[in-house]
């Protein structure tokens, strides 16, 4: 869904096509996807030091919160490829807002970790139904605009995780993890107002046959793609769920209170970027030096202490994790597989249900080694994008495709089957 070439773009049936300013597209799917993930789903990332140190929190009980909200996330991606018109609607993403919303207000009035489980699961639903439909608007209406405006609407996920890190670092001056919550929530009604007309209504006109036929499916390389995006959905999510509570257990206040904001302000213009080396080179080779690059970041926090280390670990992160998602997408719409974008997400939410599962029993002694895991989960991932790349031709020169092979790899199953 990012760095799409013009060739592809025009692959793309008409009717499909927006009219509106590219900009504005771009303006309202950023705050939708800004609401829904950078805020909606991430926001307890900064609040969970205020949550063990004000609500007695565990950080087992913080696993089963995470784990909760991934579920959900994951019963909304399966939900897209079940009910496909879900992933495109826009009174779809409408009632999950809201329901959002509601997840986010309730969470102070409640002290049960059950029910707090519950609720982040929800949120995770909505979260996903939002992410799907913002993704297919971008594709449908921004795949003929330049390049960096696709990757500006998928920074508003870094958007959301600045502003939530901003709020709660101005709210834990003044008061308690409750009004972190109901910030978050009042942060989030912002935004989906901005971004309220997103999605379609009505039915969507069908493709006819020979037009849909017109793209061959890489089932082989797909199954690849879906295996390295599982697993950075594992290995991301435990630094997205614990990097900041790793960094407040050894760092100055001040840094534990800003790592969230740096990984926010870096993941802003990463997609952009990644975007415009795309027309560069293949993506499953961007793919690959991303995710040796996050990994090393994840890594970072885990083998010193210092500062520096807590900084470049959330630069790095950062710069990554959205690049990944997004180069992912555009590779699955590449490979010509339907429902590329709700398969490859159902696999991501797979990942990030199994990521706080599998770390759970090693935080008894702090977030270090947690982190390890997650970084070599990434550098599996990392692996499995490599292979991949052996499939793919070299790109040509800047801004233009050269065809994938035309015989798929059998060897390897597909996501999709």
């Amino acid at each position: 869904m990012i760095g799409f070439t013009e060739k592809e773009a025009m692959a793309i049936p008409v009717e499909e096509r927006s009219t509106q300013p590219g900009w504005s597209v771009a303006l309202r799917t950023a705050a939708v996807l800004a609401a829904a993930m950078g805020v909606g789903r991430f926001v307890f990332t900064p609040i969970l030091p205020l949550m063990e140190a004000q609500a007695g929190l565990s950080p087992q009980q913080a696993s089963l919160l995470a784990t909760g909200n991934y579920l959900g996330y994951l019963v909304g991606a399966v939900l897209g490829i079940l009910v496909p018109t879900v992933s495109r609607s826009r009174p779809a993403l409408q009632i999950s807002g809201v329901v959002l919303v509601v997840t986010l207000a309730v969470m102070p009035l409640v002290h049960d970790v059950a029910t707090w489980v519950a609720l982040r699961g929800i949120a995770g639903v909505a979260s996903a139904v939002v992410f799907m439909v913002a993704g297919n608007t971008i594709l449908t209406q921004l795949a003929r605009s330049a390049a960096h405006l696709v990757g500006w609407a998928y920074g508003g996920v870094g958007a959301g995780i600045a502003l939530s890190g901003i709020l709660v670092a101005i709210v834990q001056q003044v008061g308690d993890w409750q009004t972190a919550w109901w910030s978050a929530a009042a942060l989030t009604v912002v935004l989906l107002a901005i971004g309220w007309p997103v999605g379609e209504v009505g039915r969507r006109r069908a493709v006819p046959a020979a037009q849909a036929g017109r793209q061959e499916r890489h089932l082989g390389l797909f199954g690849l793609l879906s295996a390295s995006y599982v697993l950075e959905g594992a290995g991301y999510i435990i630094a997205g769920t614990f990097l900041v509570a790793a960094v407040h257990a050894t760092a100055p206040g001040w840094l534990s209170a800003g790592v969230w904001i740096i990984v926010g302000l870096a993941s802003l213009p990463s997609s952009a970027l990644w975007s415009r080396l795309s027309s560069r080179a293949s993506r499953p080779t961007l793919i690959a030096g991303a995710l040796l690059l996050q990994a090393i970041g994840i890594a970072l926090p885990a083998l010193s202490e210092s500062p520096a280390a807590a900084i470049a670990s959330a630069v790095l992160f950062g710069a990554t994790f959205i690049g990944v998602t997004t180069l992912s997408l555009a590779t699955g719409r590449q490979l010509g597989v339907s429902s590329a974008v709700a398969i490859l997400t159902a696999g991501y939410g797979v990942g990030q249900v199994a990521g706080p599962l599998i770390v759970a029993p090693l935080l008894g002694s702090g977030y270090r080694t947690a982190l390890l895991v997650g970084a070599g989960i990434v550098l599996a991932a990392a692996v499995a994008a490599g292979l991949m790349r052996l499939r793919f031709p070299l790109p040509g020169r800047a801004g233009t495709s050269t065809p994938i092979p035309s015989t798929p790899t059998p060897s390897t199953p597909s996501s999709s089957a």
